[in-house]
């Protein structure tokens, strides 16, 4: 029966997932020791860089794992070798990089005054976290796309491994700088790196250069989805120290509200390889009833993860946050409420949103991103305090983007008979938040 079991697993999910697992992890421990060891403005200002580090990193370069593995994974069909793909993919993520460190040093003043509470250091550890995630990020496009997914989930499990060490040796030391808390975001993506670079050495050179436009084509449109989904589920913290920069308490303790809320965001990771592939198929084959069948199944599954993570969120979330995080008791069980309930939406857009993705309608996926940003833009400015808009702004922009994604899906009432199917050989991979 095990065996049984396991052979339905699409190849590479348990290794994925064990290395996300302890990645998950970290986040937790991450935040957990900065909190006990931090002063609150201290802690605002990790969880500021946090938030900023996971919004744009997964936003911008998980796109471009995402293509690299595709267009790895056809050439590894066709036996062409991978080492093109990984320079222009090497290179994209290079003049992307560049292109936000160059705004991030012209908006340094504002950056250090209006979200690092003056302090400067900040900023430099900001762009070494891009760096880190610009080559993780395109090293496991390479490793997925040839399907060494035991290096991949170890890379994965060495990153969190890291973290989880060298935040207790800081704990450990009663170091209370928070730019040492936020380096760790450098230091162990990068050493994750080093450590699996075998296979990416082995596949570099060989064959001719790899058409731009290979690699452009959908990735416009993918990337604007991911960097507003990562908007939706992450701007809030730094809503706060723009709306309230001297409230400080909200902020880190906003955070760490999120990482607990967020829990189901991380399980619906482990399950989001296989249900893209399997979506395709049924589109490609013109299976209407498999493809609506599997989509229920997805939207029944998260929706028990959200409902069942929102009841102990409401419960104990409140208490949570105090006992593991040391945050200010700021937050009650209504705004744990909130960020349940957006949480739940925000677990059915991703669902849908794989929908269209598998009909090949990625503009219609970044239009419906697109509206729920302008929701949550709106819903935040409404004159409430501080801390319940940017809980109505969540709220309110993933139940948009849900029901965007909804009509969009369902409205044409029809499945087109030939879809581009994504290749299977690709793991999708990327949580929310930087768990």
């Amino acid at each position: 029966m095990i065996r049984r079991l396991l052979n339905l697993i699409p190849p590479g999910t348990i290794a994925v997932g064990a290395g996300l697992g302890l990645l998950g992890l970290a986040s937790y421990v991450h935040l957990a020791v900065a909190g006990h060891s931090l002063t609150e403005a201290d802690y605002s200002s990790l969880s500021v860089l946090w938030s900023i580090v996971f919004t744009l990193g997964i936003g911008v370069f998980l796109p471009v794992e995402q293509e690299v593995a595709r267009i790895v994974a056809a050439r590894r069909s066709q036996g062409l070798p991978p080492g093109p793909v990984l320079a222009r993919g090497a290179a994209l993520a290079g003049a992307v990089l560049a292109a936000m460190v160059l705004l991030i040093i012209a908006a340094g003043g504002v950056l250090t005054d209006r979200l690092f509470a003056g302090d400067g250091g900040m900023v430099p550890v900001l762009i070494g976290s891009l760096a880190a995630l610009a080559v993780a990020h395109t090293t496991r496009g390479l490793l997925s796309g040839l399907q060494l997914f035991p290096w991949y989930g170890t890379q994965l499990g060495i990153d969190g491994g890291l973290r989880i060490g060298l935040v207790a040796l800081l704990g450990l030391a009663g170091v209370t700088d928070p730019v040492w808390y936020g380096a760790v975001l450098v230091a162990a993506p990068l050493i994750s790196v080093v450590a699996t670079l075998p296979p990416v050495l082995r596949a570099l050179g060989g064959g001719l250069p790899v058409a731009w436009p290979a690699l452009l084509r959908g990735l416009g449109l993918l990337t604007v989805s991911s960097l507003l989904s990562q908007v939706v589920v992450n701007v809030g913290v730094i809503n706060v120290r723009v709306l309230a920069p001297s409230d400080v308490e909200t902020a880190g303790a906003l955070l760490s509200a999120l990482v607990l809320v967020r829990i189901p965001l991380f399980v619906f990771a482990s399950l989001q390889a296989s249900l893209l592939p399997g979506l395709a198929t049924s589109a490609a084959t013109g299976d209407h009833a498999a493809f609506h069948s599997l989509l229920r199944r997805a939207l029944g599954i998260v929706t028990a993860l959200g409902v069942t993570g929102a009841i102990g969120a409401v419960l104990l979330g409140p208490w949570l946050v105090r006992a593991l995080f040391d945050a200010p008791d700021v937050l009650g069980h209504g705004d744990f409420a909130w960020l349940a309930v957006a949480t739940l939406a925000y677990l059915w857009a991703m669902v849908l949103g794989q929908g269209l993705l598998a009909l090949d309608r990625h503009r219609a996926q970044a239009v419906a991103w697109a509206v729920g940003v302008a929701a949550l833009v709106v819903a935040t400015l409404a004159p409430l305090p501080v801390a319940t808009r940017v809980e109505l702004g969540y709220t309110v922009g993933s139940v948009v983007v849900a029901a965007a994604m909804a009509w969009l899906l369902f409205g044409a009432r029809r499945i087109p008979s030939s879809t581009p199917t994504p290749s299977p050989e690709a793991v999708t991979t990327g949580v929310p938040g930087g768990m």
